[in-house]
This record gives structure tokens, C-alpha cells and sequence, in this order.
């Protein structure tokens, strides 16, 4: 197999795909049979900057540089060539936020990511306008924020995108977005796959007071779908990308896209009745719609598949982060004993305790809201853990209780789809790194949404494979193949799944938790204005 390999790496029939996500990035190059074939990532964490969660532009470059230059020595060291051409490449990254630009491509504020909960009154206001939900998260709530609080540097934007479709931009010199990432910066229309026009009037004519010299259609990017060509690799944008030299320009690139739609590719969730979860410094749950919702949910995104689908959205702000921190405090605690521990059986050792707890978490409650959470309407983080003296307080119901909090917000807006709206849901896919321990997450995800969850053995590869996945179909799809069809046929058709069925203890047990959940809201409210 490796000399096949290394024949498809010197002929460019691979595809790479890039994610970054909000504490990694992540390049995945894949073969003709799109199974991953080298890797490499890079470490990264946001700042918290005069009350902007941000990453700057030197650490964006930096991560894309050292996750892509890993990989090519990937490629060297396992097949003994160096990395010069690939067939494809494709961007992704976090979604929504909001990075805008002057007509010297200058970035004018820092980027602000979507962790930031401070466009309440921008995103109430446009909701009401355009009778559709928009999210404090997208971009055109951050720039009607920027409006109402009279920043200056609105005045100046000549382009207004989100971190994938910069990386694309700089590699590309095309301003561009692939349909799923431009639906989490306006509204699009599912007929034309391109932002509504009708809303875009009704935002000009709402700020058309303020006599900016542009309208919102001249500083949007283009919208793409998926298997479109999106530009190719200058030669400045090579450079950029490889350091070293050796990667030529001229790579036809797929349409960049968000976190949330190469999350539905990896899991092969973008048919109908299909669902996925994935789950880390954020959770969102992911239903593809046979048909539009009854009304407007302020909890409920609505998205699109990379080929302009209409999803439902349950986002949550918060999931591993605090959970992430409490098994880091096990950790410190034993290695102060002076036992060192294996940080992969850490994991696994606290998650299968959790199996063992009551099927309530014995009664105690944790929030790991380390920065705001919209779906609960908390501006500001502050993760709290609470008992009472009657809880059952061991430590397999802690680490039962965290688990179950980490899908808490988010199970709050599948409750409304699945229970409301009498949403069909066949199977959900779960990805990401909490479901790496076999059976632990999974199990408990099948319990909060009381359906089947299926995990895949390619569900550690995340985003990354999913827009190499896309990269993959621009190139090498028949005709007028389905991306549907592209996935089904060549890309999951002998995948190895495996599927959790729910236990009505857990599902009895996490509806529990979920009312202590609620009820207990009002203690984490009077924690944060306590601290304010």
C-alpha cells in the first residue's frame, strides 16, 4: 500500500484539508480512497483581550504553518518524498465571528470569535427584522453590534468574512465561502443558495441613516456550494502556506467552510432525517430538516449542509473545556503522589467510572460555562459545581454529573426540535475528542436525546477529514454526482460503526438531571453577578 501512496503523493492525487479549530488545527492529507494518510496539528487557545475572546493573526499563521509543515514531514518520514503538489486543498474553521477589512486588506479590530456573547441587542433587533433567528455568534450580528455601539472602523470595512474564508482569501486571492459558513453570516435564501437579497434590503435600508459609503452585498464574500471550484494556490498564498518551498501553487481549492458543516461530511450527516453531535470546546447538534420549522426559535440555529440544506442547529457555547480542567486537577493531584499517569488512561479510567453512577449523577449539578453561554442567556463564563448535603456525592457521579452537563445547553435546543417540533431523527452521529473513550459519552448522548448514537472509527478525525473529504469530491466526483451519493458510495460504504441504542435508565436519569439542571440556573446567575 505505501508505494501506491507514494505514487499518489508525487502525482497529486491526494486531497489535504486544514481545520482550525478552537484549540487546534489540524491538517489530514487523504488518498484516492479518501482514508487519511498523514497528519499533522498544532496546539492553540484563544485570548481573552480587553472582553474579546480572540486569536491574532500571528498565532492563526504560526498554527497554519506549524499543523501543515507537521504533516508534510509526516508524508517525508512514512513514504520518503517530499510534499511539492496535492490534488485539492480545503479550509475550515471555527464558525461565524467576524474579521473585517479595509480596502488595504488591513484587519481593522482583532477577530471576534464565536465565543463571544456581546451582541444581545444586535441579534434581538435583526431577529424581530427578518422574522428569523439570528445568533449572537453570526457575523451579521457582530457587525450590527459594531453599528449600534458607533465604532469607528465600521465606516471603513471594504470586506467582512470569517476565519476560513480569510485563510482562502490569502491563499486564494478569492473572496469566497462555501454555502454552510456563509449561513452563519447571513441568512441564505435554499432557492438561490446565496444570501437572501430580501433581508440584505432590509438591512441596508435599517442602517441606511448612517451614510456608510457600502452596502452590505459589496463587502459580503461569494457563496459557493459544495463541488464548485473556489480559486487556486498562488503563488504568494504557497509560500504563506509552506514555509519550507516545496509546495507548488496552482492547487484548485473546494469552497471554505465551517466547523459545523465539515462536522456533518465527517459523520456523513447530510441527508435527511440524518443527525450529528459534535462535542468539544462547544457542542452542537445538528439535524438535517425534511421541511421548515413552525416558528422562530431564539435557541435554534438554522444552517445549511455544504450543498444548501436546510439544518437545525443546537448550539451550545460550553461542553469539555471545565471537564477538561477537572481531570487536569486528577492529573496534578497524581503526580503530587508520585504516580504518573498516562493522560489517554486518565481519561479512560474517570469516563468508564461514570458508568457506575446513579443514573441522575446522585443528585449533584455542575455548570462548565467558562465563557457566556447563549442557549442559557449567560453573557459571562463562570463554571460551578454544587451538592447539597442530601447528594450522593462519590466520584463516579462527579464525573457522571460533568459528562452529562457538557451535552446540558445543548440538550435544552434538541428538547425543542425533537419534542416541539416532533423533528424525525433516525440515528445521530457523534464526533470528537469526548467520545474517544468507547461507550461512555456515546452511551449518555443516546440517553439525553433517547435515540440510537453511532460512533464511526474515522470520529477522531474530525473537521479535518471533512474538508478533505470536500476537497476529495470537487475533484473527483462523476458528473453530477450528489455529495449524498459521493459519501454513501465511496467514502462510508465499509466504515465500521458502531451504534448505542438508549437505556431508559439513562434517558429516565438525564431528564432528571436536566430538571435540577434548570431549576438551578438561577444559582449560577447569582454566581456570575456575584462576581461581575
Amino acid at each position: 500500500m505505501s508505494q501506491n501512496v507514494k505514487e499518489a503523493i508525487l502525482n497529486g492525487k491526494t486531497a489535504l484539508g486544514i481545520e482550525l479549530g478552537s484549540t487546534r488545527i489540524k491538517a489530514v492529507l487523504v488518498n484516492e480512497n479518501n482514508e487519511p494518510i498523514a497528519s499533522g496539528s498544532h496546539d492553540w487557545e484563544n485570548s481573552y483581550v480587553d472582553n474579546i475572546w480572540t486569536y491574532s493573526v500571528d498565532d492563526i499563521w504560526k498554527g497554519l504553518q506549524d499543523s501543515y509543515q507537521k504533516m508534510a514531514e509526516d508524508v517525508k518520514q512514512q513514504y520518503g518524498v517530499p510534499l511539492q503538489t496535492v490534488g485539492a486543498i480545503g479550509f475550515s474553521a471555527m464558525m461565524h465571528g467576524y474579521m473585517a477589512f479595509d480596502k488595504n486588506d488591513q484587519l481593522l479590530v482583532p477577530f471576534r470569535t464565536w465565543r463571544n456573547n456581546m451582541t444581545g441587542q444586535a441579534a434581538s433587533e435583526l431577529t424581530e427584522l427578518f422574522n428569523y433567528n439570528i445568533p449572537q455568534r453570526w457575523s451579521i450580528a457582530h457587525l450590527y453590534q459594531a453599528i449600534l455601539n458607533k465604532e469607528e472602523h465600521v465606516a471603513d470595512i471594504d470586506f467582512q468574512t470569517t476565519l476560513a474564508g480569510y485563510i482562502h482569501w490569502q491563499l486564494t486571492g478569492k473572496k469566497a465561502l462555501g454555502v454552510g459558513e456563509a449561513s452563519g453570516v447571513f441568512p441564505i435564501d435554499l432557492s438561490t443558495k446565496d444570501f437572501n437579497k430580501k433581508m440584505i434590503g432590509q438591512f441596508n435600508d435599517l442602517i441606511s441613516d448612517k451614510d456608510f459609503s457600502w452596502k452590505l452585498e459589496d463587502i459580503f464574500p461569494e457563496v459557493l456550494v459544495a463541488g464548485e471550484n473556489a480559486g487556486y494556490l498562488t503563488e504568494d498564498g504557497a509560500k504563506l502556506l509552506d514555509v519550507s518551498g516545496e509546495l507548488k501553487a496552482g492547487i484548485p481549492l473546494c469552497p471554505p467552510e465551517g466547523d459545523a458543516g465539515t462536522g456533518m461530511v465527517a459523520t456523513n450527516s447530510v441527508a435527511q432525517r440524518t443527525g450529528n453531535v459534535s462535542a468539544g470546546t462547544s457542542a452542537f447538534a445538528m439535524v438535517v430538516l425534511e421541511k421548515d420549522l413552525s416558528k422562530v426559535y431564539p435557541e435554534i440555529d438554522l444552517v445549511t449542509t455544504p450543498t444548501g440544506n436546510l439544518v437545525a442547529m443546537a448550539h451550545s457555547n460550553n461542553c469539555t473545556s471545565d471537564l477538561n480542567s477537572w481531570v487536569g486537577m486528577f492529573e496534578e493531584f497524581s503526580n503530587a503522589m508520585g504516580i504518573k499517569v498516562d493522560a489517554n488512561k486518565l481519561y479512560e479510567t474517570l469516563f468508564n467510572l461514570a458508568l457506575k453512577g446513579d443514573p441522575d449523577g446522585g443528585g449533584l449539578l455542575s455548570y462548565g460555562y467558562l465563557s457566556g453561554e447563549h442557549m442559557t442567556h449567560f453573557e459571562e463564563g463562570r463554571p460551578l459545581f454544587v451538592r447539597s448535603s442530601e447528594s450522593n456525592f462519590n466520584l463516579a457521579n462527579f464525573m457522571r454529573t460533568h459528562l452529562f452537563t457538557a451535552f446540558g445547553a445543548m440538550k435544552i435546543g434538541m428538547d425543542i426540535l425533537l419534542k416541539e417540533e416532533g423533528v424525525k431523527l433516525e440515528e445521530v452521529l457523534g464526533h470528537g475528542g469526548i467520545f474517544k473513550t468507547e461507550g461512555v459519552a456515546q452511551s449518555f448522548l443516546a440517553g439525553a436525546f433517547n435515540a440510537p448514537v453511532s460512533v464511526m472509527e474515522t470520529a477522531g478525525e474530525g473537521g479535518a477529514w471533512g474538508i478533505a473529504l470536500l476537497a476529495s469530491y470537487m475533484i473527483n466526483k462523476d458528473g453530477s454526482e450528489t455529495l449524498d451519493d459521493y459519501l454513501n458510495e465511496k467514502v462510508f460504504a465499509d466504515q465500521e460503526v458502531k451504534t448505542i441504542s438508549p437505556d431508559p435508565k439513562d434517558v429516565k436519569g438525564f431528564e432528571q438531571f436536566m430538571e435540577r439542571y434548570k431549576e438551578g440556573l438561577a444559582i449560577e446567575r447569582a454566581a456570575v453577578d456575584h462576581l461581575k
